[in-house]
């Protein structure tokens, strides 16, 4: 181990400190794969996630819309005023619908995602970004969905459930595979752990926090 003392915390010149996943990693960790959400994929369904909900809100209102402004020409000034900031804010789903198309490219650009010898990190944002780790002896279960955009842009979405903890990890290219990888490496680190001897990937030797295998991603 690593002796912990006093200069532990100081800051080492020369260090690229900004926020990413290589960035990240502890000292002899290693990536065993990375991806970011495949764009074209990402953005569609950035448009069509709640789009037939979003367009019937703005349908309903907007026939409201036009009832007021086409049969009640006659109220006072303050009574369209008041309309205008009650749709203002009653159109809210339609507006975060709309912020989440137009932020769709930015959030694709900061999203990344990695397996590495010890654990899962993503990285999600859009003017800032945060890194999440998942261990993979914390997982539970690790779920494989392809809806209709993915069908057509050949990627999919990995759930991953790890103790009190869910993320996906979304748009995913080759996803049977990387999902099957997945599942094989916390079996093989569960067993390690919980059965020493009899189930033991026989890479690894002795359970030290350390997944290896070779070739593991090569097809």
């Amino acid at each position: 181990m690593k002796k912990i003392d006093d200069k532990y915390f100081i800051k080492k010149e020369g260090v690229n400190y900004n926020l990413s996943i290589e960035d990240s990693l502890n000292e002899g960790e290693k990536i065993l794969w990375k991806s970011k959400p495949y764009r074209k994929s990402f953005i569609l369904s950035s448009v069509f996630k709640f789009a037939l909900f979003g367009i019937i809100w703005l349908g309903f209102d907007a026939f409201f819309i036009v009832m007021i402004v086409r049969f009640a020409s006659q109220l006072p000034w303050f009574v369209y005023i008041f309309f205008a900031i009650f749709f203002m804010i009653h159109l809210f789903p339609v507006w975060l619908w709309i912020a989440n198309i137009i932020s769709a490219s930015r959030r694709q650009k900061m999203e990344e995602y990695a397996f590495t010898s010890t654990r899962i990190i993503v990285k999600k944002g859009f003017i800032g970004a945060n890194i999440e780790s998942y261990f993979y002896s914390s997982i539970t279960s690790v779920n494989l969905k392809i809806g209709l955009v993915e069908r057509m842009c050949k990627v999919g979405d990995i759930y991953i459930v790890a103790q009190n903890q869910k993320v996906i990890l979304e748009d995913i290219k080759d996803p049977y595979f990387i999902y099957s990888k997945l599942q094989k490496i916390a079996n093989d680190i569960k067993s390690d752990i919980i059965y020493p001897n009899s189930l033991r990937p026989k890479e690894n030797h002795g359970y030290k926090t350390s997944y290896k295998i070779d070739d593991d991603f090569n097809k």
